[in-house]
């Protein structure tokens, strides 16, 4: 765009001030005005009207431009927003280009911001002169035709955006109908009547619904949100975000099978959360579309914490519902070890259950333990033999759980896989390391036995470097190797008198104990036995000691208890069998005498900065040295696995195999390692774990593909809000029945295990973090092959030309209204409740009972202006419907409970409707009391809700005993209205409403050309108001695409290329991308593209350009500058 010359052009232009009743000249003196302007350079003419808007004053308006032959208007006014075009289309039929008509706005600047006339006066002529000398330098632009893409959305699917959606798709035109929930109808499909007909709210709605469903013009997306939009009226791009149902909507036959055999129950948020409903769900039995959804909310915490990926949540969910196979069978798809994890495992999903925010986790490892030992007990049938489908053979050396584990996962594949043991049976660690009060033989047995039974070759008492070596397996034709012997190795304490006799190393101690390789009775009865560590074995090893017959046992630990890295219950355990546990004390040497252990000298220790571990490091107290007397010594500092086998295979500096991490081969090809060989001294499950990703690795080599780095997911994991944990019941743990203290002198296990009524109380504690447990009990009961729980969301564009918000409202959270004991007590609950428990497909099929027992309430006091008309607590403004919904709730109580009484509170009765009136005449009628008052306290107090309040017409205080109390909360805006109006570009007021243009001239425009407002998403209103509304907005969009094209105002940006530097600093401030850099013809320097029909003409470019090469037409530098002269002219 070219900039004018600085020499003032000559235009005749043409003055009207408009009296606007008073509004402007009951301040601003019209006459004075007239006279000062009459002289003023190129005003031609000034003529004033009571109102240039009305048909009189445009007519003059006209007559005056062709009379006086006009070259510009200025029309001295209000509202430029609102009568803009009003004027400038005027001006445009006597020939004048409508851009040559200027507002100059002297109420809302001018006159309602003073009462001093003189000064007011003064003020508009300057105002005026100012819009003046801008007419003067006003360029004739031409509107810029686009295109229009005639196709709508509607965002938001309940009465309203049904209304629009039906209205548009009427008119021929294509719709687009957003709903972010599984089914349109919104609220109104949770009424159970509505006033003032008492029409069965479902028999209006459903007719439309299945209209929308089955009309040809419009696309329904369910269970979908508006991501991101871009464009301009007539030509938008919306992106829509298909969240994925998890159900194919093809092959979904709306049966409920999968309803049924979900085990997860969440509440029921159709019902207001008055019933439960299932993780796959159909909203209502109306709904549309008629299809079932999975509803999930990232992975449960327990799950994520799993070393081996075990779906807690799934078989915890499984057992509250009976399901217990089932539940067993989920829990062996990652973890064979169900019966020995289910005693020993540290587990690691109870330390993240959410739960434990609430009150106390999940006992999911006794949980775990409980399927196990009922399947036993029930009788179980060990599984058929995989067939071997491929060929290549496995190897594995060590029978512990990482060998054991990788197996297992091998042989579910089909692979042949041979097991070589070294002892005589299979079990490693779990039957050498673990004493039987804490892991019974026959557990272990169980658990191998079934991973056995898959088809499993073993040899046992065949050492690797005595009996066969690896090169051996390869020469046999074993393509992989997979080494699991674990940390055998005890390590020394490194002090005097660790050879003396009476020193046992904790890992020989335990295996002569379960291996019965000495006589270990013989050895510790009636002794004094020290243990020296703070792990689980050192604590084994105490408390096997007691059993053993020895008189003191005491464990000697170097740091705090805090540090102690044994698990917390064991150690506990441990004291109440009678163990002493001495802190902060490291020894420093073995006393002996004749060979013999006879005591053990300590140190006293203080914690000082934290190690590599992150626990503060022990440090030696000097002269503070004491001693123990004992007989034994049992060393349990650590342990370290034997890699002098694998001499060529490389280490870490502490002898530990190296190997990838993500498939577990070490650094020879075709040998693969796992477990405590590789991590050191670990848990049962982390090896579990290690063996499970040593078979995938394995596969993959076997199969001759890339060992490529596992993928790692970063899975969303499910949490709650403040909100969201008060809301839960507190309920207590069940707790693990144990051997009592005085019969734990044997072996015999110390935990009894639950029953089963203990285990699905315990299991129905579960919050159901993620709602879907994934357990896959619907997929294999769909016939009809619609569930897929791979499925993720899409993403489609849409082309649209105009759009509908009909977003609705929301309830307020009664919690909110703490004085009234909502959430507090359940028989206080608010309207939405009500009519759930009034509608026929509701939580009490239609009967009016109390959610406490179930029982008929006799009194019922109803409470208006919940949350409403309370600036202070809750919301300013009044909810509109309260009112008169109230009045239909107390109606509906009385002729479903005929000797009930119904009492209603109120602050006003506002029966603004046709038929309201009536309506409140009729509850009246029927017996209904209203009570005008404010309640100002409820709570509950001998087996009744007692209500204060008071009776502002008598000046009374009121306290009645009711039976129920039905709060008419507030509505509120959708939480997703703040986020979606930035999305769009569209103001929400102070309450989060969407503001209208106008609010009389252009109820359900938006100040975003071509979006308009529908239903409550712009304030409370009732149905009739809403529908009524919704048609308007549907006229809008039909009025809107009965053009051929659109004409966009031309008062936009250019760019002088000549001073642009292609910074592209305007790029950036640009609020509607209008403005992109492009390559000059020379293919190196850039330069500034504008793109017209985006640009608004806001300026921002042209405030931010460093160069002044943004220059907006008919706002020129020199223009502006020109304006500002002329209102700082004193004459």
């Amino acid at each position: 765009m070219d900039e004018k010359k600085t020499k003032q052009p000559q235009k005749r232009i043409g003055v009207f001030v408009c009296h606007c009743g008073i509004n402007i000249a009951g301040t601003v003196k019209i006459d004075e005005v007239l006279k000062k302007l009459k002289d003023y350079p190129s005003i031609a003419v000034v003529k004033d009207h009571q109102y240039c808007c009305s048909d009189p004053g445009q007519n003059l308006i006209k007559e005056t431009i062709v009379k006086e032959k006009l070259d510009g208007v200025v029309v001295a006014c209000c509202s430029p927003n609102l009568h803009e075009l009003t004027f400038r289309k005027a001006a445009a039929a006597t020939g004048i280009n409508p851009y040559l008509c200027e507002i100059a706005n002297i109420r809302e600047q001018c006159s309602w911001v003073t009462e001093d006339k003189d000064k007011a006066t003064e003020k508009a002529v300057k105002i005026i002169k100012t819009m003046v000398r801008k007419v003067q330098y006003d360029e004739p632009l031409m509107p810029i035709s686009v295109p229009i893409t005639k196709r709508a959305m509607v965002i938001g699917a309940g009465v309203a955006g049904i209304q629009s959606a039906l209205d548009i798709a009427n008119a021929g035109y294509e719709v687009v109908l957003v709903e972010k929930n599984p089914s349109i109808g919104g609220h109104m499909a949770q009424l159970s009547e509505t006033f003032p007909t008492l029409d069965c709210s479902q028999c209006i709605l459903t007719p439309k619904m299945v209209e929308v469903k089955q009309h040809p013009n419009i696309k329904l997306l369910t269970y979908s949100e508006v991501m991101g939009i871009s464009g301009y009226v007539g030509n938008f791009k919306v992106k829509v975000n298909k969240k994925t149902r998890y159900i194919l909507p093809t092959k979904c036959n709306g049966c409920g099978d999968c309803a049924i055999a979900c085990p997860v129950s969440v509440s029921n948020e159709f019902d207001a959360g008055l019933s439960q409903r299932k993780a796959v769900y159909r909203p209502f039995p109306q709904a549309v579309p008629n299809i079932f959804t999975i509803e999930k909310k990232g992975i449960s915490p327990c799950r994520v914490a799993c070393p081996a990926g075990v779906n807690a949540h799934g078989y915890v969910a499984l057992i509250a519902a009976g399901k217990y196979q089932e539940a067993l069978d989920l829990e062996r798809q990652a973890n064979p070890f169900a019966s020995v994890c289910g005693r020993v495992c540290n587990h690691p999903c109870e330390m993240n259950c959410n739960r434990a925010q609430v009150d106390k986790p999940i006992a999911i490892c006794s949980l775990k333990r409980f399927i196990a030992d009922y399947e036993l007990k029930k009788g179980r049938k060990l599984p058929p033999p995989i067939e071997k489908v491929k060929f290549d053979k496995t190897a594995i050396i060590g029978g512990g759980p990482a060998g054991l584990a990788c197996a297992y996962f091998l042989a579910k594949k089909g692979y042949p896989v041979t097991i070589f043991e070294a002892l005589p049976e299979l079990g490693g660690m779990l039957i050498t390391g673990i004493p039987e009060f804490r892991l019974p033989r026959p557990a272990v047995k169980a658990d191998i036995d079934y991973i056995l039974a898959h088809g499993i070759d073993v040899k046992t008492n065949q050492a690797l470097g005595k009996d066969f070596t690896i090169e051996d397996l390869f020469n046999q034709g074993y393509k992989a190797v997979f080494l699991a012997t674990g940390a055998a190795k005890s390590l020394k304490l490194g002090i005097p008198g660790e050879n003396l006799n009476g020193v046992y190393p904790v890992l020989e101690f335990l295996r002569d104990l379960n291996l019965k390789t000495k006589d270990l009775p013989s050895i510790v009865q009636r002794k004094k036995v020290v243990v020296i560590g703070g792990g689980n074995a050192a604590v084994d090893a105490a408390r096997t000691s007691f059993r053993l017959g020895a008189n003191e046992v005491t464990i000697i630990y170097r740091r705090s208890r805090r540090e102690m890295p044994a698990n917390e219950w064991e150690i506990e355990e441990a004291e109440k069998e009678g163990v002493k546990i001495v802190y902060l004390a490291g020894p420093t040497k073995i006393l002996g005498r004749d060979n013999k252990v006879i005591g053990i000298e300590c140190q006293k220790m203080e914690l000082g900065a934290p190690d590599a571990t992150g626990r503060r490091m022990p440090i030696p107290i000097p002269k503070s040295e004491f001693t123990i007397e004992t007989d034994i010594v049992i060393p349990a500092v650590s342990q370290a696995p034997d890699t002098s086998l694998f001499p060529d295979l490389e280490k870490t500096r502490w002898g530990a195999i190296v190997v990838n991490p993500d498939n577990m081969m070490t650094s020879q090809e075709g040998i693969f390692a796992g477990g405590d060989l590789v991590s050191g001294p670990a848990t049962v499950i982390e090896a579990v774990a290690a063996g499970k990703r040593a078979a995938q690795g394995i596969e993959l080599y076997l199969k001759g593909e890339e060992l490529k780095p596992a993928e790692k997911p970063n899975p969303e994991i499910a949490q709650f809000t403040p909100e969201e944990y008060a809301r839960v019941k507190k309920a207590e743990r069940s707790e693990m029945p144990k051997l009592p203290i005085a019969e734990r002198r044997s072996f015999k296990e110390v935990e009894l295990g639950f029953s089963e009524e203990e285990a699905k109380r315990e299991a129905q504690r579960c919050l159901n973090c993620s709602v879907c447990a994934e357990c896959m009990e619907c997929v294999k009961v769909c016939e009809a092959l619609a569930i897929d729980h791979n499925l993720l969301d899409e993403t489609e564009e849409f082309a649209i030309g105009s759009l509908v918000i009909a977003t609705g409202y929301e309830v307020l959270d009664k919690k909110l209204l703490g004085p009234y004991g909502a959430g507090k007590y359940p028989d206080v609950i608010d309207g939405l409740q009500f009519e759930r428990i009034l509608s026929a497909s509701g939580p009490t099929s239609g009967e009016v009972r109390r959610p406490s027992d179930g029982k008929v309430p006799k009194r019922v006091v109803f409470v208006q202006c919940a949350g409403s008309r309370d600036p202070e607590n809750a919301m300013p403004y009044c909810s509109k419907v309260c009112c008169m919904y109230t009045a239909k709730h107390a109606m509906l109580y009385k002729h479903r409970v005929h000797d009930g009484e119904a009492i209603i509170f109120y602050i006003d009765v506002r029966t603004g409707g046709k038929g309201f009136e009536e309506f409140y005449k009729r509850a009246t009628d029927e017996g209904v009391l209203y009570i005008r008052g404010k309640v100002s306290k409820i709570f509950e107090q001998n087996g009744k809700v007692t209500v204060f309040g008071a009776d502002t017409l008598t000046g009374k205080k009121v306290e009645l005993d009711c039976d129920m109390v039905v709060l008419a909360t507030a509505m509120v805006p959708t939480p997703q209205a703040k986020t979606l109006s930035t999305l769009l570009k569209t103001a929400c007021d102070e309450n989060g409403w969407f503001v209208e243009a106008h609010p009389k001239l252009r109820p359900v425009e938006t100040m975003t050309a071509g979006f308009y407002l529908a239903g409550a998403g712009q304030g409370p209103k009732d149905i009739p108001e809403a529908v009524a509304q919704a048609s308007g907005a549907a006229s809008k969009v039909i009025a809107l695409f009965a053009q051929k094209e659109l004409q966009h105002a031309p008062v936009i940006a250019g760019v002088l290329d000549d001073l642009c530097s292609g910074c592209g600093i305007c790029v950036s401030v640009c609020p509607y991308q209008a403005r992109e850099l492009e390559l000059k013809e020379d293919g190196k320097t850039k330069k500034i593209k504008v793109i017209e029909v985006l640009c608004e003409g806001c300026g921002a470019c042209s405030a931010a350009c460093p160069s002044g090469a943004a220059q907006q037409k008919n706002f020129a530098d020199t223009q502006i500058q020109e304006m500002v002269k002329a209102g700082l002219e004193d004459k």
